[in-house]
């Protein structure tokens, strides 16, 4: 197997083409080529005048000796070995069924242990339906939303795959995907994306893999209470008691009567920093003009931007979660709050743009010790916007040229708001503490100098995001498990994970260290 990389293809080819390209650039012979895979494709957009796409590909070949003082060798690449040591007196139990929650129960099945998996909302299925209720008549079900129920927050977002965590259980998570069903381009584009339509789908797929394995699933069902007997966990309670000596705790970032309940119960936990911030939009056709230029006539997939901003009084300012041909959207799980996220399908065909602009807080501005301090600071943004959007799940909106000048919004301009169940024109400095405003607007203008139109004045501000990540850190030692032993904090809630990929490679972490122990 040889490596060839940095391909610059300028021209829209399919896979046979691209292959002659590759073939005749590189004086391979075609009859020398066995099989043939891409494993990079980015676009090259730096120059606008030479917008390009970029391939990395391998290629099995006869006649090695022709080629191999030409092209690098492929190293293998392996997974690390797992050293199953596990004999459970009784199934071990998950707690939450997001991407930490279900790739550990996968890896768990793999290796003969089949756990029992509770969440509290609806399968996946049911959740979507459920979903769609609150955007089109506003009525929340607080058990079961875009933060809660099978797959997690991510579900209900763009489904991003990129991290920033270098483990070697990224590939091993890609490859899970595209098993159950996401697209196979997923293994080598730059940025992959599942988008929601796909997941749905997908996590479908996974439950019954885990189902066929003998994994259990009991939706619907929340996990209130805990056993503890010599500083050891013996049972979980929700509507039963559920005896075990094993539980992973993978809950998600907006389990707030958990958080509660393991840190009466003694669990060691902390202030951690988070974020928070607006959701603003743009049309996608003018975040294309500025990414790719208006020369380059290849088909490109609706343009993406990741800016960040820092001022001199230790706070920043950075997009997160950006959502190409996207959608703002209701993501409350506690009644009369408001909280926003973003979402796109897999095709990312909408017409608007939209990403979280998030200030960073940190323990010193939550007015608190209390480990939990940050979840009230979440709750207080979340139901004064609720009363400053009308109390009726509409959430706060500003123009962005009227929030730059502290203006309330009267009208909207060429970018419609695309938030549901509906919006309030307001100014959103009745929200948030003047340390955010003042930097997200150092931030807006500084990003219009990166990228241009960043700071149209039509552009479309709806607040607030408050769950870019969990305002708590769950301790845990170097084997992954609590002071309470027997006890695995695992994935986003608990504070290890940022997104579906580092969310699902901490579920595998998690699993491997309940087979190991």
């Amino acid at each position: 197997m040889f490596k060839i990389t940095n391909i610059k293809i300028r021209e829209n080819l399919n896979e046979e083409e691209l292959l002659d390209f590759i073939a005749k650039k590189n004086k391979i012979e075609k009859k020398d080529i066995l099989s043939w895979e891409i494993t990079k494709k980015s676009i090259d957009a730096r120059r606008k005048e030479d917008v390009h796409y970029t391939y990395s590909v391998i290629l099995k070949l006869k006649n090695e000796h022709k080629y191999q003082h030409k092209f690098e060798k492929v190293k293998e690449v392996s997974f690390p070995k797992i050293s199953v040591h596990c004999s459970p007196s009784c199934r071990p139990v998950i707690v939450g069924a997001g991407p930490a929650g279900l790739f550990a129960a996968v890896t768990l099945v793999q290796h003969g242990i089949k756990p029992l998996i509770i969440e509290q909302g609806q399968s996946v299925e049911q959740r979507k339906k459920t979903v769609d209720e609150f955007m089109l008549t506003g009525k929340l079900n607080p058990s079961s939303n875009v933060q809660f129920g099978e797959g997690g927050a991510g579900t209900f977002s763009d489904g991003k795959l990129t991290t920033g965590i270098n483990s070697p259980f990224c590939r091993k998570v890609l490859e899970e995907f595209v098993n159950f069903g996401a697209p196979k381009q997923i293994l080598y584009l730059s940025k992959p994306h599942l988008g929601t339509d796909n997941l749905i789908t997908i996590i479908k797929n996974i439950r019954e893999y885990i189902i066929s394995k003998g994994g259990t699933f009991l939706f619907n069902e929340k996990v209130s209470d805990i056993e503890i007997v010599n500083n050891k966990i013996t049972s979980v309670i929700c509507s039963k008691k559920i005896p075990t000596d094993t539980v992973i705790f993978s809950i998600g970032h907006s389990s707030r009567d958990t958080f509660e309940m393991l840190y009466e119960k003694g669990l060691n936990m902390e202030q951690k920093n988070f974020s928070v911030g607006v959701r603003i939009e743009h049309l996608q056709e003018d975040i294309n003009k500025s990414q790719y230029g208006a020369i380059t006539k290849l088909k490109l997939p609706p343009a993406e931007y990741k800016l960040a901003y820092h001022d001199n009084n230790g706070h920043s300012c950075y997009t997160f979660c950006m959502c190409p041909g996207g959608q703002v959207i209701p993501s409350s799980s506690e009644e009369n709050t408001i909280v926003t996220n973003g979402m796109s399908n897999f095709l990312r065909n909408g017409k608007n743009a939209n990403s979280a602009l998030l200030v960073s807080v940190t323990p010193k501005d939550f007015g608190s010790s209390s480990p939990l301090a940050g979840v009230n600071f979440q709750k207080n943004l979340e139901e004064t916007a609720f009363i400053l959007g009308g109390s009726n799940y509409f959430a706060p909106v500003q123009k962005l040229g009227d929030f730059l000048s502290n203006n309330i919004s009267k009208s909207i301009g060429n970018v419609i708001p695309t938030y549901k169940p509906g919006y309030t024109l307001t100014n959103l400095s009745l929200l948030f503490p003047e340390f955010i405003i003042d930097t997200m607007k150092n931030g807006i203008l500084y990003f219009d100098k990166k990228l241009k139109g960043f700071a149209n004045p039509d552009s479309i501000l709806t607040a607030p995001e408050t769950r870019s990540s969990s305002p708590v850190r769950i301790l845990r030692d170097k084997n992954l498990v609590s002071n309470i032993k027997g006890i695995y904090p695992c994935g986003e809630g608990a504070g290890y994970a940022g997104g579906i990929m580092s969310a699902a490679v901490d579920g595998i972490k998690c699993a491997i260290a309940i087979l190991e122990n």
